[in-house]
């Protein structure tokens, strides 16, 4: 049950208590008081929202919109920068502007992720650039890729895939490279190429939070659909409490960007939009101390 309506059903069943309450104190000589009542039910954990606190209701649904292939000069990269909400920018390692990238996002209050090239099922070899995770690598190789890229993107506060679907169902190699993530104080989001990704479940058993994209903006590449898919995010935010989603700088960059304007101008009075440290925060009590190079 969502979070919001289910305070609102406690409420509304702590107030009907409260007043059956009432009633027998005033019928029944030595009835346990409303006050009392109320009291052994917030024990319980149910409470009343007070005159002082805010209503449960103006807690709103969280949107993370996380902009993928930034580190080589992109088109939409400056259209991306000059959004105006919060992004998180999936930089990719080893490339022309990935440190200016990652400084420019870092000075704007963007969280930073290393966008780490990964093997696909699919998919021509020259689109991972360089750096990537194989899964054909022995382990040592599979640690000294991940680390290697998370020292080449300053100020990175996790990693998440750029391709990857053969690598992201690989055990073996994302156990490597979440136990990096543990060790350095950062998490995995899993960009979800692979429907059959062992990420979130990898994630789980090693304590990290278990973050996923939920709905890609560009799947087509068109303002239009961009907006459209927006409106899907708030949909799914609305439902669900959050959404993750995932757009690209590159050949269409500036027609995604676009779309994505448009729709925070929708969407802007419904959700907040936040970066992925921020919903990680809340939504898993993520707390770890980066451990950076």
């Amino acid at each position: 049950m969502n979070t919001r309506y289910t305070v609102r059903y406690k409420c509304r069943k702590l107030l009907s208590y409260a007043a059956v309450a009432v009633l027998m104190t005033t019928l029944i000589p030595g009835a346990t008081s409303a006050a009392g009542t109320a009291t052994e039910l917030r024990a319980e954990g149910s409470s009343i929202t007070g005159a002082n606190e805010q209503p449960a209701e103006s807690v709103r649904s969280r949107v993370v919109i996380i902009v993928d292939d930034f580190g080589n000069g992109m088109r939409g990269t400056d259209e991306m920068f000059e959004l105006p909400v919060k992004i998180t920018a999936a930089v990719m390692p080893f490339l022309s502007t990935t440190e200016q990238d990652a400084k420019r996002a870092h000075e704007r209050g963007y969280d930073v992720l290393v966008h780490l090239p990964m093997e696909p099922r699919k998919g021509k070899p020259e689109w991972l650039g360089p750096g990537a995770v194989l899964t054909s690598m022995s382990d040592a190789e599979v640690r000294q890729r991940v680390e290697a890229a998370l020292d080449n993107v300053p100020y990175a506060i996790g990693i998440n895939n750029h391709m990857g679907s053969k690598v992201t169902g690989d055990e073996r190699v994302m156990g490597i490279v979440l136990a990096v993530c543990k060790e350095r104080g950062l998490f995995f989001v899993d960009s979800h190429t692979n429907y059959r990704s062992v990420a979130g479940k990898l994630a789980r058993e090693l304590g990290l939070p278990p973050v996923e994209n939920h709905i890609f903006l560009d799947d087509v590449h068109s303002a239009g659909h961009v907006l459209k898919q927006m409106r899907l995010v708030q949909e799914r935010a609305l439902n669900q409490d959050f959404c993750v989603t995932i757009g690209h700088v590159g050949i269409q960059g500036k027609e995604t960007a676009a779309g994505i304007r448009s729709g925070i101008a929708e969407l802007k009075d419904h959700v907040d939009f936040v970066g992925i440290s921020d919903l990680v925060k809340q939504e898993w009590q993520w707390k770890a101390q980066l451990t950076l190079p």
